[in-house]
């Protein structure tokens, strides 16, 4: 098939709930895609943030097609070993606790609200539900991960949304104040909002707190499902703010590829939700595990994490030095470029167009390549957006002259 047949048999077929480009990904190794016309592309999206290893890694590959052979599924009723040695793994290399595998980050978060709810219910009574998210954050796309998203563009079309959330303003411990009551349970936040534009929060504020939390017996509760496994060069992004969340959730890099969520909790949450409470038919699933124990092992490693650290640090360098970049901010491999004369969608269009796969959010460029990039194809990937960003501000400028 070719790329029209394609496109024309998705329009029939599927649901247009994607603003696609007009690319057909047929295979990848590493950092590079092909497409239907045998097109190859430098991607600096892994999938928004998924291909931690980027495409086919082999290893990853053997291990799945090694458990897809030997028990692709059987229900949670019965134990599995990949997922007992995932949890393992999981509790070894962050110290948590119990771990629920879901399969995606919004299910990890709707875990987290039940888990943070089910708490203070039964120490409280039932009147403490209420959860604090911050203004601009994004926590799925169910309906409750919807009402707890702080960004009202989110809040239309599918009323009623779950209730009992509300939204601080970020870097604002004022704000905070005045949303937390006797009837507050948790607060849930991104450590970098990145759909929110790859927002970083400040130290200070995110330290302020978790002491508060803490103070209060009001569990904080940490979104990783983009900022995890390794992304920000650390396994998770808490570990660079020097707190110790109640709850994380992880999810999109853990699995490698294939759909895996998880809800990790200290070990004095660890029987909250018991049998009956909570459950997933897909959560924890054999080949999904086997999936994330062949990342998580490599991606733990002090090496590894230390290497994100130094190509994130090399691409932000790269990044500030194009004209027509006016900041970069994030952490590792977790980057947004905002631009001062170019739209950052009509620079990602064009990106495509000149062979390379790039991120938008809000206004700004989003860049997650794979932790395991080149730095060739660093440069390369540079040198391409500095071309495109220059093409861009030329045309620009010719409109409105």
């Amino acid at each position: 098939m070719n790329f029209s047949d394609i496109q024309k048999q998705e329009q029939q077929n599927i649901m247009p709930t994607y603003g696609r480009f007009p690319v057909a990904i047929v295979r990848g190794t590493g950092a590079a895609a092909v497409d239907s016309e045998g097109k190859t592309y430098l991607d600096f999206t892994s999938g928004i943030g998924v291909n931690a290893l980027g495409y086919s890694d082999a290893k990853w590959a053997q291990a799945v097609a090694e458990q897809a052979a030997t028990l692709q599924h059987t229900s949670n009723l019965y134990y599995t070993k990949p997922q007992i040695e995932l949890a393992q793994m999981l509790h070894e290399k962050s110290g948590f606790g119990k771990v629920f595998f879901a399969n995606s980050g919004a299910e990890a978060n709707e875990c987290a609200i039940k888990l943070a709810r089910k708490y203070s219910t039964d120490q409280y009574g039932e009147q403490r539900t209420k959860i604090v998210t911050l203004v601009n954050s994004f926590h799925g796309r169910t309906i409750t991960t919807l009402a707890a998203t702080g960004q009202d563009t989110f809040h239309h079309y599918f009323n009623p949304f779950t209730e009992g959330f509300v939204y601080a303003e970020a870097d604002n411990m004022d704000s905070v104040r005045d949303c937390v009551d006797d009837h507050t349970c948790a607060v849930f936040i991104e450590l970098i909002q990145g759909e929110g534009g790859v927002r970083p929060l400040s130290p200070e504020f995110v330290r302020e707190l978790a002491a508060f939390c803490k103070n209060r017996d009001i569990l904080l509760m940490v979104d990783e499902v983009q900022t995890g496994i390794a992304r920000t060069g650390k396994l998770f992004c808490y570990e660079h703010f020097g707190i110790q969340p109640d709850v994380i959730t992880s999810a999109k890099g853990l699995g490698g590829g294939l759909p895996i969520g998880a809800c990790l909790c200290t070990e004095a949450l660890g029987q909250v939700l018991n049998s009956g409470m909570h459950g997933s038919t897909f959560g924890g699933n054999p080949v999904a595990c086997a999936g994330a124990l062949s990342v998580l092992e490599r991606v733990s490693e002090q090496p590894f994490l230390k290497e994100v650290t130094e190509k994130g640090a090399y691409l932000q360098e790269k990044l500030s030095k194009i004209e027509g970049v006016s900041e970069v901010r994030g952490m590792g491999m977790m980057l947004g470029a905002v631009l001062e004369n170019t739209q950052a969608k009509d620079v990602a269009a064009a990106c495509v167009e000149h062979g390379l796969l790039i991120l938008t959010a809000k206004t700004l460029l989003r860049l997650l390549p794979p932790l395991n990039i080149s730095y060739e194809e660093i440069d390369r990937g540079m040198e391409i957006l500095e071309q495109v960003i220059r093409s861009c501000s030329a045309s620009n400028k010719n409109r409105k002259g």
